[in-house]
């Protein structure tokens, strides 16, 4: 088997007292007990950079001499504990996704840390981030996480990813003002709440939720992006302030008219698949958005009719792309 240039097999060393030609129970039983394993090995400790994805590693060690390192990558393995991290105060970013990582610790000497990334773990809690302030990319996206806590002094942050957890409730995001990117698709919202404060965000992923209403966005006037698809919603509403929309999803609810976006003068993608919407005066107001290039309608009984596309090319016919289709 190739192996990746820092890594190595464990040896098995012979005991010293050993003749060569001895044989004894003991070092039988000692060899049927041998498995395969890998374990870091420093080649370049100056290496700012370090990969070791899908290296079969089970455990963080002998990384004392990285001294200079800035980013640590150990994607796809076996590792169930973050360890033996401490003396590596210089990293900038560390990746350990797709392990068997249950609790975050050991984490209070990474202080340069900017971005870290814990997704696809086990981890149940948010906890032991208390030193790591200059945080600035959080993913931990594909946990057991579920509740929203410990993170209100991480005011540095721009980036977070709670997707795919177990969260019932949007909390304690309050100080996070400095947030731009906030991810938390997959979950067991109810409500759209507690993001008032949220005032710089440019994208916001709420899809495959439990979420029937669309409220509490006024203050987010620099949203840019708005993700609500697979949800409850009924009755497009609380969007009168998000004037710098370009994108908007609200694919797989249960609306029956397109309403309440019209002002949205930059708008340029808008998703409304697999929703209730039958006739065209349920569409009628997209003719306001001049700068509309891609809808999508497809799984709505409207586009049943064999006319469909030619219909909409006349209502808007600045449009570029009318489902997967582009437009002639």
């Amino acid at each position: 088997m190739e192996k990746n240039s820092d890594v190595c097999e464990k040896s098995v060393v012979l005991d010293d007292d050993k003749s060569e030609g001895s044989v004894d129970v003991e070092s039988e039983s000692k060899q049927d007990d041998i498995q395969e394993a890998e374990k870091i090995c420093i080649i370049d400790p100056d290496t700012e950079e370090l990969d070791m994805n899908h290296s079969k590693l089970s455990k963080l060690e002998n990384l004392e001499p990285l001294t200079k390192i800035k980013k640590l990558c150990f994607t796809w393995n076996l590792i169930k504990k973050l360890e033996n991290l401490e003396t590596l105060t210089t990293l900038v970013e560390l990746e350990i996704r797709d392990n068997q990582i249950t609790v975050i610790e050991n984490l209070d000497t990474l202080v340069n840390l900017k971005v870290l990334d814990i997704s696809f773990n086990r981890i149940k809690a948010i906890e032991n981030l208390d030193k790591l302030i200059n945080l600035e990319k959080l993913f931990l996206s594909s946990n057991k996480i579920t509740k929203i806590q410990n993170i209100s002094h991480l005011t540095k942050l721009m980036f977070l990813e709670l997707g795919d957890n177990k969260i019932r409730k949007i909390e304690n995001l309050e100080n996070l003002i400095n947030l731009k990117e906030l991810f938390l698709a997959k979950n067991k919202i109810t409500k759209i709440e507690n993001i008032n404060n949220l005032v710089n965000l440019d994208v916001l992923s709420l899809q495959s939720n439990r979420i029937q209403k669309i409220e509490n966005l006024d203050n987010l006037i620099n949203l840019g992006q708005l993700y609500l698809s697979e949800n409850g919603i009924t009755t497009i509403e609380g969007l009168d302030n998000l004037k710098n929309l370009n994108t908007l999803d609200l694919a797989e609810n249960q609306i029956s008219v397109i309403q309440g976006i019209s002002h949205m003068e930059l708008l340029e993608e808008l998703w409304m698949n697999n929703n209730k919407i039958e006739d065209w005066s349920a569409i009628g107001n997209l003719e306001h958005n001049k700068k509309l290039q891609t809808v999508y309608l497809e799984h709505n009984r409207i586009t049943d009719e064999s006319n469909y596309r030619r219909k909409m090319k006349l209502l808007v016919p600045w449009l570029v792309q009318l489902d997967a289709t582009l437009c002639r």
